[in-house]
């Protein structure tokens, strides 16, 4: 028999579902596994946590056990020593692993672990980030009060070097040569090479290795909105919101739903390095798609987008996407004495 801690949280939104994100959930049950490897039926939080004989708190946000959490990475080399590391791709940084950060958070130091490489090694093709790498940390800021007032830390790790491990090596690293106190993963979360491992045999490992495992329900995506994407979405999915449904909501230029996936409106970044490349009018600026460090939504016209200038600069402007260029347009002339470089543009909900 071992220890499961499995809790499933949801609230409801006018479009998805998700768990909740300042609630703590108080619930632990042992199971065994039975021919069939089925999970065990969830148990859902309450305003009021349970505190019925038995039962053990498994989250929870107090300082002293933060300086103890402090005292414990400071003896450890490993940058993630001491923390809980949130498990997946995390391409999106969608409101899916925002959950995941959350849960993080109330157990200890928040990281989310994820690997690079993986396309050269796999062959895959390569594709645009959803999030410019240069804003991802203001993104992970934004998590702030979800985090227990704390900013979840990325951690990479090169994907070749863990390829070829079996889940119980991949267990073993985490503990051994990461110094992980504890993991958080989605429910159809596999790991080990060729996917051979699941949430069930994680949790395993981990009390083997005597690390904590917290397994969380997927956050569901019950938009109309979905519907219209057709049937390109991964079947394997099962509704819950995913880096895939951000990429195609992207494709079709729906906006509002792009905000709703994401938890906030999707930022554009260009950098200029060559200043003659860009095309500067009194109220309208064009950049090349070369120029761009994420994806950008389908080509055609976006309103009520908003202009970066620079922290306290924020103009409103309308966004044009043809195959080529961006243009930006405002009704202000604010390009003329700016010494443009780095062009970042949110955009609204409406669509193209």
């Amino acid at each position: 028999m071992f220890r499961f801690n499995f809790y499933a949280l949801q609230f409801q939104s006018s479009h998805l579902s998700f768990p909740c994100p300042l609630n703590p959930c108080f619930r632990t049950t042992s199971i065994t596994r039975n021919h069939q490897n089925r999970i065990p039926s969830t148990y859902y939080c309450s305003a009021t946590p349970s505190k019925s004989s038995g039962e053990i708190p498994f989250l929870f946000d107090s300082s002293s056990q933060q300086e103890d959490e402090n005292e414990i990475i400071s003896d450890r080399k490993s940058a993630v020593a001491g923390g809980i590391v949130a498990l997946g791709k995390f391409d999106a940084l969608h409101i899916g692993h925002r959950e995941l950060a959350t849960q993080a958070s109330r157990a200890g130091p928040p990281f989310l672990l994820s690997f690079v490489g993986m396309a050269n090694v796999l062959g895959w093709e390569q594709r645009p980030p959803i999030v410019a790498k240069c804003d991802r940390k203001r993104v992970l800021s934004s998590w702030v009060p979800y985090c227990c007032n704390m900013i979840p830390e990325e951690f990479q790790v090169e994907f070749s070097s863990v390829r070829y491990l079996t889940p119980r090596q991949f267990v073993e690293k985490l503990s051994n040569e990461l110094g992980v106190r504890g993991v958080v993963a989605g429910e159809n979360y596999r790991f080990g090479y060729k996917a051979a491992g699941d949430v069930l045999e994680l949790v395993k490992l981990c009390e083997e290795y005597g690390m904590e495992a917290y397994i969380i329900k997927s956050v569901m995506d019950k938009s109309h909105s979905a519907a219209n994407l057709g049937s390109s979405t991964n079947s394997k999915e099962k509704g819950q919101v995913s880096s895939t449904r951000v990429r195609e909501a992207l494709a079709v230029g729906d906006m509002r739903y792009v905000s709703e996936l994401l938890g906030r409106r999707h930022r554009l970044v260009l950098m200029v390095n060559d200043q003659e490349r860009l095309s500067v009018g009194q109220y309208k600026v064009s950049a090349p798609k070369s120029c761009l460090l994420n994806l950008a939504p389908k080509e055609g016209l976006y309103e009520k987008c908003s202009l970066f200038l620079g922290q306290d600069n924020v103009k409103q402007c309308r966004v044009v996407i043809d195959t080529k260029f961006v243009y930006v347009e405002t009704e202000s002339d604010i390009f003329a004495a700016q010494n443009l470089q780095l062009l970042h543009i949110e955009f609204g909900d409406s669509s193209t």
